[in-house]
C-alpha cells in the first residue's frame, strides 16, 4: 500500500512532469522476481520458471543458449537450393573426369602413332635383314661350289677359315633377324592393346 500511495500525486504543479518521468523509468527497469514462500504444490520446474521471469513477464535470456542476430536472420536453404548445389558439384566433378579422359585419350593416341612408326621402321629393317641374309646364303653356296670345283690357289686350311668366317656372318645375321622379328611381334601386340584401349575410350 505504501508503494501505491507514493505513486499517487496530483497532475498539477511544477514537479508533476518530473514525478511522471521517475515513475516511468521505475516501471521500465528490469527486476528479478523472488519467491517469498514455496508451497507444497509448487514443482522444481515451476520454481525455475518463476526465477527466470521478470516484472514485465519477459523471460531472461540465457547467455549459453543465446544466438547471435546473424544466426536468427540466417535463411535456411530450400530443398531446391540443396538440389541445385548438389547438381553443380556433380557437374564440376564430371567435367574434371571428362577432361582427364580426354587427356588420357590424347596421350594414348600419341603412343599409338609412335608405336606405328616404330613398327613400320622395324618392318623395313626386317625386310632389309632378310635381303642381306638371303644374299649371304647365296654367297655361301657359291663359295662352297667354288671350293669344290677349283682351289683358286688357296690351301684347304684357308678355305676352311673363310668358310668359318662366312658361317659366323650368317649366324650373326640370323640372330639379328630373329631379334628383330621378336621386337616386331612384341610391338604389334602392344599396338593392338593400345588400339583396343582407344576403342574403349570412344565407347
Amino acid at each position: 500500500m505504501q508503494g501505491l500511495t507514493q505513486c499517487e500525486f496530483s497532475y498539477k504543479g511544477d514537479n508533476y512532469k518530473k514525478k511522471v518521468r521517475e515513475m516511468s523509468n521505475a516501471w521500465n527497469r528490469t527486476r528479478r522476481m523472488k519467491i517469498l514462500a514455496v508451497g507444497s504444490s509448487m514443482t522444481p520446474e515451476y520454481s525455475q520458471w518463476r526465477d527466470q521471469r521478470v516484472n514485465d513477464n519477459i523471460p531472461m535470456s540465457n547467455p549459453e543458449t543465446a544466438r547471435s542476430l546473424e544466426e536468427h536472420l540466417q535463411v535456411l536453404p530450400s530443398e531446391i537450393e540443396i538440389i541445385k548445389q548438389d547438381f553443380q558439384k556433380r557437374s564440376l566433378e564430371l567435367g574434371k573426369k571428362i577432361e582427364q579422359l580426354e587427356e588420357e585419350k590424347m596421350q594414348l593416341g600419341l603412343d599409338v602413332d609412335v608405336q606405328k612408326l616404330e613398327v613400320d621402321k622395324l618392318r623395313k629393317g626386317n625386310n632389309k635383314a632378310e635381303e642381306d641374309l638371303d644374299s649371304l646364303k647365296t654367297d655361301y653356296k657359291k663359295l662352297r661350289r667354288s671350293m669344290r670345283t677349283a682351289g683358286l690357289g688357296k690351301t684347304l686350311e684357308q678355305w676352311r677359315q673363310e668358310i668359318q668366317e662366312e658361317k659366323k656372318k650368317v649366324d650373326q645375321w640370323e640372330k639379328k633377324f630373329q631379334d628383330t622379328r621378336a621386337r616386331e611381334v612384341a610391338l604389334e601386340k602392344s599396338l593392338l592393346v593400345c588400339q583396343n584401349e582407344k576403342a574403349g575410350l570412344k565407347v
